[in-house]
């Protein structure tokens, strides 16, 4: 036998060599990228508690929205991974994809079903007023006329306070923001929703502030996905019925708000 032709035969052993090296790690490859979880990123605005907030201890995000977010991934086979920014940029990430879903105490209105899908209703609330303890003064939101209030940017208790007659409204980017200028004296009084405000009391708030008067009309939450991903929403709401109907959703309910939901 030739040099050359073993020559050659080597090089054939070596290439084929390489050949099926290739091949193994390109299946290994394969089969980490199949095994890695399926993502949802959900967009959420974390200084509203009991909804969305992060914990100070652990320092990850908790509260219902977050709870519920992760119950629905895992009915959907997803891994829940939440996105942390502004109340009013939420939309905006929303469309431009850089976010799968928004579950943010966000209240289904008209104005916003043009840009979004909402899912069914999870939740339903309303607007409160929050002022000083000592303040005697404002009873309702009739009492709001001409009064300075603080409200949380992008928000529905943010365009009620607007159509208050002479009303000076300022707008802060979290809640919590906004119960501090209250304690300083800034403002009068904070409009906001009411598991939120409520929350706020029960965590030690109630030494210097209040809730007065009715709740300013029914507002119900739901989860927003893009306009153009119909098949995710379609998703979220059977995942909402599944579960409702196998009690997980009233476990939930519980945990955040001490209750069974009625």
């Amino acid at each position: 036998m030739s040099k050359k032709i073993i020559t050659f035969i080597v090089l054939a052993l070596f290439a084929l060599t390489l050949g099926l090296a290739g091949c193994g790690q390109q299946k290994q490859q394969g089969q980490n990228q199949a095994a890695a979880p399926k993502v949802l990123k959900v967009g959420a605005e974390t200084t509203f508690p009991p909804f969305e907030f992060q914990d100070e201890k652990t320092k990850e995000y908790t509260g219902f929205d977050v709870d519920l977010m992760k119950a629905i991934g895992k009915q959907l086979g997803y891994e829940v991974q939440i996105a942390s920014m502004g109340f009013d940029a939420l939309i905006p990430a929303l469309e431009a994809g850089q976010i799968d879903v928004i579950a943010s105490a966000m209240t289904i209105t008209d104005e916003r079903a043009k840009k979004v899908n909402f899912s069914k209703p999870y939740y339903k609330s309303g607007l409160t007023i929050v002022v000083k303890a000592d303040n005697n003064t404002i009873k309702s939101f009739k009492d709001l006329e001409g009064k300075r209030i603080a409200v949380q940017i992008g928000t529905t208790g943010a365009e009620e306070a607007k159509k208050i007659k002479d009303a000076k409204v300022r707008e802060f980017n979290s809640a919590s923001e906004a119960y501090m200028e209250l304690k300083a004296g800034g403002v009068d009084a904070v409009v906001n929703d009411k598991p939120v405000n409520d929350y706020y009391l029960a965590q030690g708030g109630a030494k210097d502030a209040k809730t007065v008067g009715d709740i300013l009309q029914a507002e119900e939450y739901g989860i927003a996905t893009a306009k153009k991903n119909t098949e995710l929403a379609n998703k979220i709401n059977q995942a909402l019925d599944e579960l409702k109907k196998n009690g997980e959703y009233d476990k939930i309910y519980q945990k955040w708000f001490g209750q069974t939901k009625k």
